[in-house]
């Protein structure tokens, strides 16, 4: 556990995904926790700019090779992805995009730190076919699929240096 990505304040999952310390009741990397349920809630209502900088941001506390770091800058990538596809219409760029997420993502635990990663990494693969496969489509978190709250937006605002 590293000390910069502790943060008691974020709460526990609904469940016990990877990356939650049941016997300690805490989060491996709470930080990433964090950044997670706003990236996701962000990317749900729609929000992909926001939710890609949710992502980003975080993905800077890792070093390269960790899963963490994996997970992030996949998630990066999928929310860039959606980015091209629902802002710009370029779905060249997205499947750019999610080819890269699938490499990033492959391997990430399917339940990492309450993201139904399989759901991504086979959505991300049909979408590779028919984009329009992301249209209604939202992340999964901890079973359940929510959209953002203003606290989400006051998060990704907070990230603008």
């Amino acid at each position: 556990m590293d000390d910069h990505t502790r943060d008691p304040s974020v709460a526990p999952p609904l469940g016990d995904p990877t990356g939650w310390r049941t016997a300690e009741r805490v989060w491996e990397h709470a930080t990433l926790r964090r950044a997670t349920e706003h990236g996701v809630r962000l990317f749900n209502a729609g929000d992909y700019h926001e939710s890609h900088d949710c992502f980003e941001d975080e993905w800077y506390n890792y070093g390269g090779g960790s899963t963490e770091s994996a997970f992030l800058h996949g998630m990066v990538q999928v929310a860039a992805g959606a980015y091209k596809h629902f802002d710009f219409e370029d779905d060249g760029g997205m499947r750019s995009l999610f080819e890269t997420a699938l490499q990033y993502l492959h391997g990430v635990p399917a339940d990492f730190y309450g993201v139904d990663v399989d759901d991504v990494r086979e959505t991300l693969r049909l979408a590779l076919e028919d984009p329009g496969v992301l249209h209604g489509w939202q992340i999964e978190l901890d079973g359940h699929r929510t959209e953002a709250y203003d606290a989400d937006y006051e998060y990704a605002e907070s990230l603008e240096h």
